[in-house]
């Protein structure tokens, strides 16, 4: 046997183990592309899908694993024109400028010149002391202040020191750091604070510190009246057809929303997020620690920043997400981080109206290979394509056809639009008919019956327009509309259930009660309140009466008044109570009926509206039975005040309008 030279073994296997490694690397590589290359073709083909069914206009950026794998634009910039929304179109981002500002704080933090937790007065020593002396530049950031969401003045400001005087001097919503409360005044602020310090412009600070670091030269704060190039055009949508936005001067958004910018230029800054470029990593830190609940969206806001657990696709799993959402007249914005796995998924969109959420979560399932859904087909668009090529009657039997497939979606307004469509352009009789499809299709909606009766007038058809105008008030008695139109053919029609002078305030409502729907009654709430019912320093506190005009054709039992109590009190006040986190007190309600047949009694509730403190209600509860109509009118008056007391004798003058039962 001859013997093997070693050194003449070892380069062949090398060389082969090399040869090996270059094809498994390369095979390796063409599986990543080709897994790119899949997941950019269902992003295209779901974003496209949502763009065809009018619910994206605008620009989209999706990175994974820090490397962006799809960028595109979908619809216009500028309606008029047709110009095409392009990866450099600029849109307003509107709230998502809270990060922006919530880094600049930091930034101003770290270098000494501020600091989270000493008053505001600090550093705008003329700032109201009342409130200043209670909040600081921590409350300002996590919406914790107690300050309104926005200024109650209807005045229009676009001076910093005029804006903050709007609601500088306002009592607080509770006490700085007692709860979250998205607060646009909170950040516009922090806006003037990080202006005052600086002794520069928010914007200037801006360009300074973030934009020109980051060369993010497609990005900026905006004013209606500069031309800015590539900037898309705010648009609305309103009976089927696209409108341009007011051009109202957006610089009064200040730090709270006013800046524009492209997906790209996002995607510069959710990149620097992940260095020290802006930030030393300890604040940067500290800007994404989850400061405080947010129980509206099950999540915690940090500094600027939302922290939600969204799903994953259609499946059940969810992951971590920090990003903020953005809206504006004409604009709509969302951008989703997802550290787990580098993604950004960065929406902007120029319409007021668009599914960024669905698109996120669709596209969240797409890179973690999971299922998702596609959105489904409006049933009113498709609907609309067959009345233009086969007809109306073909239009309905389509509709009625696919309206409870699983593919479809019906919507009211959408279905309304194609009438109105059609009676604008002149054809009333098919107008009529889409709006008779609608009240069948929505049968407990008030629109339908008003938009049908509309189309039956213009016939000439005034008698069956009256009965759709009065169906429509029996499930929604505000609508001034149809009592205008009514009064317009000699009918004066009202769906008040109770008379009382000018001096008392009136709240019409519609059963199922919003608040209380575990109360199962058609008809009407008519409440009425006088002056200082909320004040606690008020005699008239807490002190109103309510009637229910409903389907009740029975008795009522002092037990089945107790449970009705119950309900509506538990209903209504779990409805207004800010803190979350406090399981309220269940409603404890006694009555006993005199020889008058009045229910006499009172109820304990928990009053989230004023004391937040338990409180003691009397009540006089009579009911009418209008048995020729099937129904009853029950008359509640109420008072923490002891029966006879002068508060008494006003609920006590409060009357059933007349007439109310043969109505």
């Amino acid at each position: 046997m001859t013997k093997t030279d070693s050194s003449l073994i070892k380069p062949v296997v090398l060389g082969v183990f090399i040869l090996i490694s270059q094809l498994f690397s390369a095979c390796g590589q063409t599986n990543n592309n080709e897994n790119k290359t899949t997941k950019r073709k269902k992003i295209d083909d779901i974003i496209s899908l949502y763009a065809d069914y009018e619910r994206f206009n605008g620009s989209v950026l999706v990175a994974h694993e820090g490397e962006v794998i799809y960028k595109k634009g979908f619809g216009f910039a500028t309606m008029e024109w047709d110009i095409p929304n392009q990866i450099d179109t600029k849109f307003q981002i509107a709230s998502m400028t809270k990060s922006f500002t919530a880094l600049l704080v930091l930034q101003l933090v770290a270098e000494g010149k501020l600091e989270l937790n000493t008053p505001i007065t600090t550093y705008l020593p003329d700032y109201p002391k009342t409130n200043g002396d209670q909040i600081t530049i921590h409350h300002l950031l996590t919406h914790s202040s107690g300050l309104a969401n926005d200024p109650s003045d209807d005045k229009t400001y676009n001076q910093p020191r005029d804006m903050v005087n709007q609601f500088a001097s306002a009592p607080l919503k509770f006490k700085p750091g007692e709860r979250f409360e998205y607060s646009n005044s909170g950040y516009t602020l922090l806006g003037y604070i990080i202006a005052t310090v600086t002794q520069k412009s928010y914007e200037d600070v801006l360009k300074e510190k973030i934009f020109t670091p980051l060369n993010m030269k497609n990005s900026g704060f905006y004013r209606h009246r500069p031309v800015i190039k590539n900037m898309a055009s705010g648009h609305y949508k309103n009976f089927g057809e696209y409108y341009n936005s007011d051009d109202t001067d957006e610089t009064s958004s200040y730090a709270a929303g006013a800046i524009y910018s492209t997906i790209e230029d996002l995607f510069l800054w959710d990149q620097a997020l992940k260095t020290e470029i802006l930030l030393p990593e300890k604040y940067m830190n500290l800007m994404f620690e989850k400061h405080i609940v947010v129980p509206s969206y099950d999540g915690h806001y940090g500094y600027g920043w939302e922290f939600i657990n969204k799903p994953i696709g259609n499946t059940e799993n969810t992951v971590g997400t920090i990003g903020h959402s953005g809206s504006i007249g004409g604009f709509r914005s969302l951008y989703t981080k997802i550290p787990d796995s580098k993604t950004a998924i960065i929406f902007l969109n120029n319409t007021n109206h668009a599914s960024l959420t669905s698109m996120t979560t669709a596209i969240t399932g797409i890179l973690h290979d999971e299922s998702y859904d596609f959105p489904r087909k409006p049933a009113a668009k498709f609907m609309t394509d067959v009345i233009v090529k086969e007809g109306i009657e073909k239009g309905i039997q389509f509709y009625t056809k696919h309206k409870d497939v699983s593919d479809y979606y019906i919507d009211e307004t959408e279905l309304i639009v194609v009438g109105y469509k059609l009676l604008h352009g002149g054809n009333v009789k098919d107008a009529a008919k889409v709006f008779k499809l609608s009240t069948e299709v929505f049968p407990d909606r008030a629109n339908p019956y008003d938009s049908y009766a509309e189309a039956l007038m213009a016939l000439g058809k005034n008698k069956e327009a009256i009965e759709n105008y009065k169906q429509s008030l029996k499930l929604n008695p505000n609508n001034e509309n149809a009592i205008k139109m009514l009064k317009t053919i000699g009918i004066h029609y009202t769906s008040d259930v109770l008379e009382t002078d000018d001096t008392w305030q009136k709240e019409l409502f519609t059963f199922p009660l919003h608040f209380a729907r575990d109360i199962d009654f058609t008809g009407i709430e008519d409440a009425r309140f006088p002056h200082g019912w909320r004040d606690v320093e008020s005699p008239n506190f807490w002190s109103y009466a309510f009637a229910w005009n409903i389907n009740l054709n029975t008795e009522l039992t002092s037990k089945k008044l107790e449970d009705y109590v119950q309900k509506y009190y538990d209903g209504l006040l779990n409805g207004v109570n800010k803190n979350k986190d406090f399981v309220l007190p269940k409603t404890n309600a006694s009555f006993q009926k005199n020889k008058e047949d009045v229910f006499f009694g009172n109820a304990t509730i928990f009053d989230t509206f004023a004391t937040n403190q338990a409180l003691e209600l009397n009540f006089t509860v009579s009911q009418k039975l209008c048995n020729d109509k099937n129904k009853s009118i029950v008359v509640f008056r109420i008072s923490p005040k002891a029966f006879g007391t002068q508060i008494w004798q006003q609920l006590n003058l409060i009357k059933l309008r007349e007439g109310v039962c043969e109505d």
